[in-house]
């Protein structure tokens, strides 16, 4: 029996998320993976063996997958970017920063959404690719951006906006999104 009173907080988003991603793996991965193969026997494709027609199929579904996720990031990252250059009056770079402190809008539910979209931006290019180079290339981007942000750009937004961002800091996270807090 489910306890629909209680008032501990479901991870909604969580589950609805893995569902997602498992139901469309299923419908666009699995089944067709199945379908795929089955059409290449049909057409007397099938010598190369079953295996080897599952690989030809989920490397394509890979690299499709890696578009994907580089098409969402790079739309994320011109989104992210065009919030901040409009709210934050300037470009986000530390030699020409944004004269204004943008807490709104994406910057609602993380604090680096920027640096965020670039790296899914580089998983999807690497995921494409099948590159390990890439994905090297993007751990290492991950390590260099956290220092970024903790030794560079926190100690500075801290001194330009003072209590502001302090607060700001507390309120959301750092790398890891969250819905805005009704306060």
């Amino acid at each position: 029996m489910v306890d629909r009173q209680s008032s501990e907080p479901k991870p909604y988003a969580l589950r609805a998320t893995i569902y997602t991603i498992g139901f469309l793996l299923m419908v666009f991965g699995v089944v067709p993976s199945f379908f795929y193969i089955a059409e290449q026997y049909v057409l007397g494709r099938g010598e190369l063996g079953f295996w080897t027609h599952a690989g030809i199929f989920w490397r394509g579904f890979r690299a499709l997958s890696g578009l994907a996720i580089f098409s969402m990031g790079m739309a994320a990252y011109i989104y992210c970017s065009v919030w901040l250059i409009t709210y934050g009056k300037g470009p986000h770079v530390e030699f020409d920063h944004p004269k204004e402190f943008v807490c709104d809008g994406p910057y609602r539910w993380v604090r680096n959404p920027v640096v965020i979209a670039l790296i899914v931006t580089a998983v999807g290019m690497a995921l494409y690719l099948a590159s390990w180079g890439l994905a090297v290339f993007v751990a290492l981007g991950m390590v260099f951006a956290h220092w970024q942000a903790t030794k560079i750009e926190e100690p500075n937004l801290t001194e330009r906006f003072g209590q502001s961002y302090t607060d700001y800091c507390q309120r959301v996270n750092r790398w890891i999104p969250r819905p805005p807090s009704k306060n």
